[in-house]
């Protein structure tokens, strides 16, 4: 029972807003330790991990630069960036984004934006700033990492050498139904311009609410 002592540890951290990247390495740190791993078993287990997916110097590089950058103002200066753009709203904003996540998932740059890289030290300050309402401070944080994941899951799947691709064909062929990845691939473009155009709807329907409100406010004043 011990070992659940890492999911409480993220419930908590989440919670208190604590940072995500924090909230997990502890997460994991907490779990090995109460199964019983000596701590540099523990920290020997995250290298393996990262050294297999190729991913050994983000654990290492990107989490301390992002901790500093944000510590120095990144946020702040996002802020102040979109706030000095004439013509910026939280939909145009997010509608760029969802385009660039689509677009670099597509080409199997999965992990170049996320939640921890991009949404929380970059995007959503910059969402909050263009939308320039501290009420839809929340909705227009969930609407960005909505974006980030729509981008994420319907443009990774034109990626013929992604899992998602890789899992299908090997469905398929369980029923003999006999599929090569790029045709795959090739049919999950229709399906990844419908989520563009449809979320692209609900990003500009997010600023026309935006819209409305700021006007009320002001017929209130």
């Amino acid at each position: 029972m011990l070992v659940l002592a890492g999911i409480a540890v993220i419930a908590g951290g989440f919670l208190l807003r604590f940072n995500p990247l924090l909230v997990v390495v502890v997460s994991a740190l907490v779990t090995g330790l109460a199964a019983g791993l000596e701590p540099v078993v523990v920290l020997a287990t995250f290298g393996k991990a990262f050294n297999d997916t190729r991913y050994v110097t983000a654990i290492y590089i990107v989490l301390p630069v992002i901790g500093l950058l944000e510590r120095h103002g990144l946020q702040a200066r996002a802020r102040g960036l979109v706030a000095g753009l004439r013509g910026a709203t939280a939909g145009r904003l997010l509608i760029g984004y969802l385009l660039f996540r689509q677009v670099t998932a597509a080409l199997g740059l999965t992990s170049i934006a996320g939640p921890a890289q991009t949404v929380r030290p970059l995007v959503a300050p910059m969402a909050e700033a263009a939308a320039d309402d501290a009420r839809a401070s929340e909705q227009v944080r969930a609407m960005t990492a909505a974006t980030d994941n729509v981008g994420l899951f319907f443009g990774e799947d034109i990626f013929i050498a992604i899992g998602s691709i890789l899992l299908m064909k090997g469905v398929l062929e369980g029923y003999g139904i006999v599929l090569e990845p790029f045709q795959l691939s090739v049919w999950a473009i229709p399906t990844a311009i419908a989520a563009f155009l449809i979320h692209g709807g609900r990003l500009l329907w997010l600023d026309r609410r935006l819209a409305r409100r700021k006007v009320g406010r002001g017929t209130g004043s």
